[in-house]
């Protein structure tokens, strides 16, 4: 009788609570329904009365992108016209002419070729005006307008018009588009006998396939150790993810899993063949920019104790997008699941979005969730991956920003680059002693401006000293101080001659060689690749990192 009894109870309870998810789930729906029907009719009365005609397209996709901005940054709606843009970075490729563009004052300018590209074989080069396609002026045009007109199918062709520099005759040609194969693979290469490195800079479609090519070749000329640099990695594909954790990793084993509201979402990746560097030491590079499938990576062999991770705390991407076709063609990235690495931590920073600065948030211990690496290293969820090792290159700041930010890098490399327009071998290229000097003379010599804070204090201060009407008592005090301010600027420049020239290095290399020139040269003078080779010097080091902690 008893049991019948508790039977009854819990028979009653199931019914009760059934009936209360139902009447909630009614509840949702009817809630759903009466919102879209008040919005429906909302901008039905809109359009017939408003004083003016109603931009559909325009006000309709504002009000789409707040709704979907109201839950995070990555749940978007891809209409048709953002569609090559969304397979260009999904799939790095797209039909065009193979170039990078940058607005310069009402100018669109080419900042990069590339190799063996339409735009290359066309003799386009670095810093060319591009002020026409067919019959439609890029003069006052956005960046996005000129990449809109400069795509297309492949095998069409466009009439181009461009000049060599502002000043100079304009010229016209005709360039037949070509489908444009960006390799995720920026650069790879030996740095010294037995270490190998690779830069992957997106997970695009099938870029495990590049990367096994990359470590296959670097094998074959002594690969012993292996530098993998994930930084501004923004992510990509999955599956890809897992493929490359493979090539270290053993069979079956889990790299990641998706949970997510919906039974359907629950999946276990894990890799599926065996290893083909499985003992190969392994260090991996990370930064602020590196997020999602890097993360993924990045953190995967952290969590296995298989790679010592080296560099800055990453992004903090751990979320899940699917897209879903909508009506016209469109179609809906929507946010679904989380990722969780082996250890059992989730990726995702407690904030969805970076701050101000564009740099991950500092998230103390307490709001995070201790978890333990397979050797039972502590690790943290909430915050992306913290490296083993911090490291990090020297700031882009002061006087170094504002070089960049007004071009001035960029152009001495393109007048240089005119100048000597027959560059020795790639391995052999290197800037003479005195060009450091000959940049300061045309920097000083140009129209650029230093943007100190300094100089932005003092001009206030003669601003309101003009308005109280004691500038001119004090003229020769801030003259003086304006002289100074110029000398110290001067001395600012000789400061960071280093870092100037390496900029330099890299600029002029983009335009002699191309991506991989300028990579060539870069990795050459970066104190991240430098620490991980400093590590691999220290076996004791590296293998104590990796393991079980001493109680």
């Amino acid at each position: 009788m008893k049991k019948i009894i508790i039977t009854t109870l819990i028979l009653i309870a199931s019914i009760a609570l059934y009936g209360k998810n139902k009447e909630k789930t009614d509840n949702h729906y009817f809630s759903v329904a009466e919102n879209l029907a008040i919005f429906n009719s909302l901008f039905k009365e809109l359009n017939i009365h408003y004083v003016d005609s109603i931009p559909a397209t325009e006000i309709m996709q504002k009000g789409i992108n707040g709704m979907l901005k109201a839950l995070d940054p990555y749940t978007v709606y891809i209409s048709t016209d953002d569609e090559e843009n969304f397979n260009l970075m999904t799939k790095g490729e797209y039909a065009g002419i193979g170039t990078v563009i940058s607005k310069r004052g009402k100018y669109i300018c080419i900042n990069e070729v590339y190799q063996n590209m339409p735009a290359d074989k066309a003799g386009l080069k670095v810093g060319y005006v591009l002020t026409k396609v067919d019959d439609t002026s890029l003069v006052d045009a956005t960046t996005s307008k000129a990449s809109e007109l400069l795509r297309g199918t492949p095998g069409t062709k466009l009439q181009l018009t461009y000049q060599k520099d502002t000043l100079s005759a304009p010229q016209t040609i005709e360039i037949t588009r070509e489908h444009i194969y960006i390799n995720p693979i920026r650069y790879y290469g030996m740095l010294n006998d037995s270490i190998g490195y690779i830069y992957l800079n997106n997970f695009t479609q099938n870029c495990a396939e590049e990367v096994n090519k990359a470590l296959t070749e670097l094998r074959s000329k002594g690969m012993q150790k292996l530098i993998f640099d994930l930084r501004n990695n923004p992510g990509g594909y999955l599956n890809d993810a897992v493929d490359i954790c493979n090539f270290f990793l053993p069979k079956n084993q889990t790299i990641v899993t998706t949970k997510g509201k919906n039974e359907e979402v629950l999946q276990v990746y894990k890799t599926s063949k065996q290893p083909t560097a499985p003992q190969m030491p392994l260090i991996v590079l990370v930064n602020e920019n590196s997020a999602s499938a890097s993360e993924i990576v990045s953190g995967a062999l952290q969590d296995l104790d298989r790679a010592v991770i080296i560099g800055e705390r990453t992004y903090g991407k751990g979320l899940v997008q699917s897209t879903y076709p909508v009506a016209y063609d469109g179609q809906l990235k929507v946010t679904i699941a989380k990722y969780y690495i082996p250890s059992g931590r989730c990726i995702q920073a407690i904030k969805y979005t970076p701050n101000a600065k564009d740099k991950p948030d500092y998230i103390p211990d307490s709001l995070t969730t201790e978890f333990k690496t397979r050797a039972g290293r502590i690790v943290r969820d909430g915050r992306g991956i913290t490296p083993d090792i911090a490291c990090e290159n020297d700031s882009v700041r002061g006087i170094m920003y504002h070089l960049l930010e007004d071009f001035k890098i960029s152009d001495y490399a393109i007048d240089y680059t005119n100048k000597h327009p027959n560059p020795v071998a790639l391995e052999e290229f290197s800037l003479p002693d005195t060009t450091f000097q000959d940049f300061k003379s045309y920097v000083l010599n140009s129209s650029f401006k230093f943007h100190s804070y300094s100089a932005e204090i003092l001009d206030k201060l003669i601003e309101m000293a003009k308005i109280e009407e004691c500038y001119l008592p004090n003229k020769d005090l801030i003259d003086s101080l304006q002289n100074n301010l110029k000398n110290n600027n001067v001395a600012a420049l000789d400061s960071i001659q280093p870092q100037i020239m390496q900029y330099l290095t890299a600029e002029i290399s983009k335009i002699y060689y191309y991506q991989w020139g300028e990579m060539y040269h870069i990795i050459k003078t970066d104190k991240v690749i430098q620490e991980a080779l400093n590590l691999f010097a220290d076996t004791k080091r590296y293998e104590t990192l990796l393991a079980k902690p001493k109680k």
